[in-house]
């Protein structure tokens, strides 16, 4: 903890030398920032601390919001819908962009986030930011699903990471087998009827060459099967129906599974763990013949259009998704930089060693679909599939018409 404490002393020192120093003048502009409940909130609370050193003659009252994704968007969209004064900046998940945009309550950024500052960031999450021909947010940050896994256990029985799904269970059965522990699982995932269940989801369906917006195609049926059929009460525990990120988490850390899909993030949790030092990562499996898919996530920072203090507010967005912040929240939080040029950064990768490996997962990290009624969306492909995978005798192919079904008729009326 003193070599963090060091570290941010030391990032406060080149932010208030590097960026100029404050604003000029006594008036205190109150900015208003509205993120969602963080898993690493020591990183926020001295990131804040280096802010206001900067800047003092800005302060941000922070509202922190549901840590769950969809209820974070709620209280979001209710806000902005009433032109509520108390948002000045948001944070906005990957695929909200179009909603947001198309109903007029993010503001474009393009005069202020020029092409020559988007090329620094990766790809996927320009694409991400757009709409229409305008950019309206900065990411703060990349995200994309990737494979943790027991590198004792599988070091142990002498297996290499999972090229593909049947190889994973093939593995998880003999070190179950092996290791005879009844309190030890396969596989630890986000399986609730939330967001994270359609980046779930999106990886095994499109690895088997399916697509989520066709569930009827043979392809997402199979993928579907396969996840209700060989991963919900076998490889995982049922319990996983009800996990979000946290609690799929916590069944790896405490040694209660033997690979887990989450997020860069918990890189660094696992290190803090009873399995410290006994975790690896690889891509995600996929399908005999299907590509390796890691769904493209991570949250970006918008400024409202109703914003009374706009100028303030870019100052923040410029400030949290700085090179120097993006370098922050990796070390401190282990949240994987938006910016390119920090997978060869020193201190990041001294912090993440692993982040280098997970420079070609970012390129390529494949985005949810891009629809302003993605929410309506994703309710209508949540509600099929955790039907779908919650009881094993579940009819998939009038599931997937019935979905097939809603989604046509949703996007019919945007038309």
């Amino acid at each position: 903890m003193r070599r963090f404490g060091l570290l941010v002393l030391a990032l406060g020192l080149v932010l208030l030398i590097g960026c100029g120093g404050s604003e000029s003048g006594s008036d205190v502009t109150t900015v208003k920032l509205v993120v969602w409940k963080p898993n690493n909130p020591a990183a926020w609370d001295s990131a804040l601390v280096l802010f206001h050193a900067q800047y003092p003659n800005i302060r941000i009252e922070r509202e922190i919001g549901p840590h769950s994704s969809s209820q974070f968007h709620d209280l979001l969209t209710q806000k902005l819908r009433n032109h509520d004064p108390s948002v000045d900046v948001f944070l906005m998940d990957v695929v909200w962009t179009p909603e947001f945009a198309q109903a007029g309550w993010a503001m474009p950024l393009d005069s202020l986030f020029p092409p020559s500052e988007q090329s620094k960031f990766f790809a996927g999450c320009i694409q991400a930011d757009q709409w229409n021909g305008n950019i309206y947010g900065v990411a703060l940050n990349i995200d994309g699903g990737i494979l943790y896994y027991r590198k004792d256990l599988l070091d142990k029985y002498g297996f290499s990471p999972p090229v593909t799904w049947d190889e994973m269970l093939d593995q998880i059965d003999t070190i179950r087998k092996k290791e005879s522990d009844p309190n030890l699982y396969g596989y630890s995932g986000q399986f609730k009827q939330y967001e994270g269940l359609i980046c779930d989801m999106l990886e095994f369906v499109h690895s088997n060459g399916g697509d989520l917006l066709k569930p009827t195609m043979p392809e997402t049926e199979q993928a579907v099967a396969f996840v209700r059929d060989n991963i919900i009460d076998a490889a995982a525990p049922r319990g996983v129906l009800t996990y979000e990120e946290q609690e799929s988490l916590d069944l790896f850390k405490e040694g209660g599974a033997i690979f887990h899909r989450n997020w860069p993030y918990a890189w660094s949790i696992t290190k803090e763990s009873p399995i410290a030092g006994k975790v690896g990562i690889a891509r995600l499996p996929t399908f005999k013949d299907g590509m390796h898919t890691s769904t493209l996530g991570g949250w970006r920072m918008a400024i409202s259009q109703f914003s009374q203090h706009k100028d303030a507010a870019w100052q923040v967005v410029q400030f949290f998704t700085s090179p120097a912040m993006n370098r922050h929240f990796a070390i401190l939080a282990g949240r994987a930089p938006a910016r390119r040029a920090l997978y060869s950064d020193s201190l990041v990768l001294a912090a993440n060693p692993h982040f280098a490996a997970m420079y070609p997962v970012f390129e390529t990290a494949t985005p949810r679909p891009r629809t302003p009624i993605y929410p309506q969306i994703s309710n209508i492909l949540q509600r099929s599939m955790q039907a779908a995978i919650s009881e094993r005798q579940s009819d998939i192919p009038a599931l997937a018409q019935d979905a097939d079904t809603k989604i046509h008729e949703a996007m019919e009326s945007i038309q």
